[in-house]
């Protein structure tokens, strides 16, 4: 199945409203597609509705950012009920503190001799709730600092760079309750990403399946095809549920686009199969 469960719209940091994402998706040949914010599920009610208008399966999601071994993991959740209380309070609380985080990576640009950065990034902000690092690597492409988005984070935003700020996320724990609790399955997001040592990645691995997790992206945007099979042997390895994502943010952008993934390993339980009850379908 040609199933992209992992993209972004403008609720939180892609720059596609959901409406269009659907349509992209259906015109890609996307079989089974879930809109997975970033710390929001504010979109999932605009991205249900236009699925349903192009006859397009539709599973609900969000991506979650999590604290662990002090960096930043995303965990997807998948096939949850968007109107869970915990959940949503859970969310509201993991994006408290993005502002203050804001107006001190400004202020480390501003020191490496960028200034007004903060201003420059709102204007790409259609959530001012959700403002992160994509926001002010879009002003300094748009302002001619950088050529790109990657040159971007590679110069100003990632640790040890002018820019970089951490962040305490949501625990690990309290991402996965919040997901099973409104019903959903948990995901670990892109994890060749986080450049954890063997020791810490099996640390993430055993921690998340202990609280509940069920499955791990092994096709994505960001993954090699060494990175794919790498994650199928851990999949089985942790007897994990197989799961499949672009992590689309915008056209110019994202390294895959919707619906463009190579399928997965054929020896792996891709995630839908435990979610069919959940897929939301016209009438």
């Amino acid at each position: 199945m040609n199933a992209d469960l992992h993209c972004h719209s403008n609720v939180s940091d892609g720059t596609l409203q959901p409406e269009a994402l659907a349509a992209r998706a259906k015109a890609n040949g996307v079989e089974l597609w879930a809109l997975t914010d970033h710390d929001e599920v504010g979109g999932q009610e605009r991205a249900r509705q236009a699925a349903f208008e192009l006859d397009l399966p539709y599973l609900t999601g969000c991506e979650i950012s999590v604290t662990f071994a002090d960096t930043t993991v995303h965990i997807v959740g998948l096939g949850f009920d968007a109107g869970n209380a915990a959940l949503i309070a859970g969310l509201a609380a993991t994006r408290d503190g993005r502002k203050q985080r804001a107006l001190e990576m400004a202020q480390g640009l501003a020191q490496a001799g960028i200034p007004g950065a903060f201003e420059g990034a709102l204007g790409f902000v259609s959530n001012p709730d959700l403002m992160s690092r994509t926001h002010f690597a879009r002003f300094l492409v748009a302002t001619g600092v950088c050529h790109d988005t990657q040159e971007v984070f590679r110069k100003y935003l990632i640790q040890g760079k002018p820019g970089y700020v951490p962040h305490r996320w949501a625990s690990l724990r309290d991402a996965v309750t919040w997901i099973a609790q409104a019903g959903g399955v948990a995901v670990i997001a892109h994890p060749a990403r986080y450049k954890f040592s063997s020791n810490e990645e099996y640390a993430l691995f055993t921690e998340f399946i202990a609280h509940g997790g069920q499955g791990v992206e092994v096709v994505t945007g960001s993954h090699s095809a060494a990175d794919a099979e790498r994650y199928a042997d851990a999949a089985l390895e942790f007897k994990l549920l197989a799961s499949r994502g672009s992590d689309f943010h915008s056209p110019e952008e994202s390294r895959m686009d919707l619906g463009g993934l190579p399928p997965l390993p054929a020896r792996l339980t891709p995630i839908w199969e435990t979610l069919l009850d959940r897929v939301q379908r016209p009438g």
